[in-house]
């Protein structure tokens, strides 16, 4: 069974009167984001837009929220995020946006309440940073893109 964490969260007047963030099934690890716009949005191809989602939050210290691409989107119209995931961290407080792309080939539509994409809340840790002059060894060593190859056996 997962553990829940409490999110305060504010309605801001934009999205008033839409749904707040939701998780669409028992086993959604994302909450769902809605495009809080009063007027439709055409994304033509190429282009991309940063669209508001009518909310702030104060996620609790020691996490953060990853806004990630619906594949639904993604795959039936190319539509996705330009920065994936985009995170956002625990001491802001403004407005909940979504930067999304239309990598696809005809103009998509952005419609208010649209789900556009989804929250996923996860637990940061932090590292403090130890210089050396040596790293310790690993297999891989210092093999960088594509290194590990395709995997076809």
């Amino acid at each position: 069974m997962s553990s829940v964490t409490d999110l305060q969260v504010r309605r801001l007047p934009n999205g008033a009167d839409l749904a707040l963030p939701g998780y669409s099934s028992a086993g959604s690890a994302g909450l769902d984001l809605r495009a809080a716009i009063q007027d439709d949005i055409e994304l033509s191809p190429g282009e991309r837009r940063l669209v508001p989602c009518g909310f702030c939050m104060a996620l609790p210290d020691g996490y953060e929220a990853q806004v990630r691409p619906r594949s639904g989107l993604a795959l039936k119209h190319g539509l996705t995020l330009l920065n994936s995931p985009g995170t956002i961290d625990s001491d802001y407080r403004g407005e909940i946006g979504v930067v999304l792309i239309n990598h696809g080939e005809a103009p998509f539509t952005i419609m208010r309440g649209m789900r556009i994409a989804q929250l996923v809340v996860a637990p940061v840790v932090r590292v403090r940073l130890a210089e050396s002059e040596f790293l310790t060894d690993s297999e891989r060593g210092a093999g960088g893109f594509g290194s590990t190859g395709l995997g076809v056996k």
